[in-house]
């Protein structure tokens, strides 16, 4: 730490807050191709989408895996064809995803330790995940996304292994308020990584209060960045980039420009945003930059 002329404590210069790190999430889990016919499905295809992000201005790339028809895949043999495709286009930082509604995540904590992405997503705890039509008057889906502190240390403990950073997914404040104890055991270590998601039902409402009050619950200094999903998707984002966070789109987040018309590719929806982090005073994050504000190790080979 720095000190100033008269001895007091100056606080040690961080990551210029100007950088945002922007992150593509570039195929969702549920999604088809009848709701978007661009969506990818394979890893060539998943690593071509990645490609067009990071062209586009993204630094990370948050990563599902499927198979060749679109079903939903945790086998370890396919992410480590989606690393292999995607590093053999662009240098962009790898987040995988770890969300299972299932509690056994033996292919998970394999796909982390063999693969070792940089970053792995880690949902943060229990909730109602649900979509309703108000048009039918149905739900579209309305299930449980059981994330017990049990399943949570598993993965923690994996990444903790294979030298991976956990992004922490916060759908709710009590996500958000309850990695104390994780800190306690001493298997959640600082630096720490958050994102907010706002806008699935069950969890917290797309709204500036909610990213405010999210805010003010993570420790200091901790990183943390806005997922909106579906409507919502751009003004959560302006809430994020006028509030200092980083910010994520892509076709796993909402399928449309702001414009109201349907993406084409990932790459639209991140030249958007690279474009919002622009007009206010901002500048997309480079992957090496990222890496400095995430405190990310070098890419494992």
């Amino acid at each position: 730490m720095d000190h100033s002329f008269d001895g007091s404590p100056k606080p040690t210069a961080g990551p210029d807050p100007a950088l945002c790190v922007v992150t593509c999430a570039v195929t969702r889990v549920l999604a088809t191709r009848r709701q978007c016919p661009d969506i990818p499905y394979t890893p060539v295809e998943i690593a071509e989408e990645t490609r067009r992000a990071y062209e586009a201005g993204a630094a990370v790339a948050h990563i599902h895996a499927r198979t060749d028809d679109g079903t939903p895949c945790f086998h370890p043999a396919v992410f480590a064809r989606i690393k292999q495709e995607v590093r053999a286009r662009c240098p962009i930082i790898l987040n995988f995803s770890t969300g299972t509604i299932l509690e056994d995540v033996t292919e998970q904590c394999t796909y982390i330790r063999e693969s070792r992405p940089e970053i792995a997503a880690l949902n943060m705890g229990t909730m109602n995940y649900s979509k309703y039509s108000p048009k039918r008057r149905a739900f579209a889906f309305d299930l449980v996304f059981p994330n017990t502190y049990e399943k949570i240390v598993k993965l923690l403990t994996a990444m903790n292994e294979a030298g991976v950073r956990p992004e922490l997914e916060c759908f709710d404040t009590g996500h958000a308020h309850g990695i104390w104890p994780l800190l306690d055991m001493g298997v959640l270590r600082p630096p720490l990584q958050f994102s907010f998601i706002v806008g699935v039902l069950g969890g917290i409402p797309a709204r500036v209060e909610s990213v405010l009050l999210q805010r003010q619950l993570i420790p200091a200094g901790a990183r943390w960045e806005v997922i909106a999903i579906s409507h919502g998707h751009w003004p959560m984002l302006a809430t994020a980039l006028v509030l200092g966070g980083n910010v994520r789109t892509g076709l796993e987040d909402h399928l449309y420009l702001p414009g109201g018309e349907m993406a084409r590719s990932n790459g639209e929806l991140v030249g958007v945003a690279a474009r919002m982090v622009r007009d206010v005073g901002r500048r997309p994050a480079t992957v090496d930059e990222a890496r400095a504000i995430l405190s990310l190790e070098p890419p494992a080979p």
